[in-house]
């Protein structure tokens, strides 16, 4: 018997477990089965400690007690999760419904992306500095799913207003609870349409991480990205679908000393050898990830007009 069979047990029943040891035995298993991570956690460890931590109701934030002996009923509870994290090779965040982005907890399901863009640490570090001159910056979330980059913006610039636009009702639906379970209604606006299309105003920044992934690297993608929603992930043959369209209209909803800024993951080198034109400016990140570009409005003139479909 194997672990993946639905009657095979992560943490044995006859054994006596910390939650050191219980972390590390789970861990063990996960590499066995060949689990992916990079929904939330990057190791097995990582991995293992979120959903047993989950699953003994302590924090995943705070220090815990690794010599804390498990009883048999708790090594049940863990037991049920990991072994769907297993057999069903569901991201932890959708087993515990719950994720962290730039520092701020949301609320996370399957209307929408497990948050994981580089992104991130641009927003915790001041946006690298480009708002700097801004006094009440005005921000753009395109493709904003679970809306956990527009939060993340608005706890960023206190001062700021932003909006917040998808075409999926279900994922705003999600970014609603997000948005009100932070208490940024009156900062946080959702709007629902196709990237631009229910944009009537100018921003400083507009901010994106749409669907990028290019048809063969769909098909490649471990079985944990096929619990996502696909019109999240899926842009074409290149991956460039809807970031030609962004390109091509940006402009017009940017102030004039407004900047883009879209993550495209692979799809940065079809970018480069489409829009050899434009100078892209590719963001360096120190805690890993790239595929990020930023751009001024004055590049995209060279482009703006054009729906480049």
């Amino acid at each position: 018997m194997t672990l993946s069979d639905s009657n095979a047990l992560v943490l044995a029943s006859d054994c006596t477990f910390t939650l050191e040891r219980a972390i590390r035995t789970a861990a063990s298993c996960f590499e066995k089965e060949n689990l992916c991570f990079g929904h939330g956690t990057n190791t097995a460890v990582d991995e293992a400690a979120w959903l047993i931590l989950f699953s003994l109701g302590l924090s995943p934030t705070q220090p815990p007690d690794y010599g804390l002996e498990l009883n048999a009923e708790q090594v049940a509870v863990c037991n049920r999760i990991l072994k769907r994290r297993i057999s069903e090779r569901m991201p932890a965040a959708y087993l515990t419904g719950q994720t962290w982005f730039a520092g701020h907890r949301f609320f996370s399901d399957q209307r929408a992306l497990v948050p994981r863009s580089p992104l991130a640490e641009f927003i915790n570090d001041d946006f690298f500095g480009i708002l700097q001159n801004f006094e009440t910056p005005r921000v753009l979330d395109l493709c904003t799913g679970g809306g956990c980059i527009a939060v993340a913006c608005a706890y960023a610039l206190p001062n700021s207003r932003v909006d917040a636009s998808d075409l999926s009702r279900q994922a705003l639906d999600l970014a609603r609870q997000n948005v009100e379970m932070h208490g940024l209604q009156d900062r946080v606006k959702l709007l629902q349409g196709s990237l631009f299309e229910p944009i009537d105003d100018t921003y400083d920044l507009i901010i994106s991480n749409p669907p990028y992934v290019d048809a063969v690297d769909l098909e490649s993608m471990p079985a944990e990205f096929h619990h996502e929603p696909s019109m999240g992930l899926e842009a074409g043959a290149d991956g460039l679908d809807l970031v030609r369209t962004i390109l091509g209209q940006a402009a017009d909803y940017l102030s004039v000393d407004g900047y883009l800024v879209v993550e495209v993951g692979n799809s940065q080198y079809a970018l480069e050898r489409n829009f050899d034109e434009i100078d892209f400016s590719w963001l360096e990140f120190a805690n890993g990830g790239g595929g990020v570009f930023l751009v001024p409005r004055t590049e995209l003139l060279k482009v703006a007009g054009h729906k480049l479909l």
